[in-house]
């Protein structure tokens, strides 16, 4: 039996907003610089009225030494953005245009 599964997003991104202390030895993506580009990418997001992206802070997502990580489904493509132009090309090429940033994508690792 297959389970039709409706879409609701045609991208869902998922952000790290974890902060742990300066000197943890597990590092956290707010510490590593996450807040501005999330703001960013939440901002951009929003001027472009995109229907059927959506954009959700979460906890972490396991892979601090890589960090600032985001993740987006349904195709599960890790993206480690470093500065503000690396969300306004994931937003425009990614979400506008269908065709993920190659050059930004991770395959994280513990």
């Amino acid at each position: 039996m297959t389970l039709e599964v409706p879409q609701v997003f045609k991208y869902h991104i998922f952000t790290c907003s974890t902060k742990r202390p300066a000197g943890h030895p597990r590092g956290s993506c707010m510490e590593r610089g996450a807040q501005p580009l999330w703001e960013r990418l939440g901002q951009k997001l929003e001027a472009k009225q995109l229907p059927g992206v959506s954009m959700t802070m979460t906890g972490c997502l396991s892979f601090c030494q890589a960090g600032p990580l985001m993740v987006v489904y349904p195709e599960g493509i890790w993206y480690h953005p470093e500065k503000p132009e690396d969300i306004d090309e994931i937003v425009q090429s990614h979400f506008v245009e269908g065709n993920p940033v190659e050059r930004l994508i991770i395959v994280p690792q513990r």
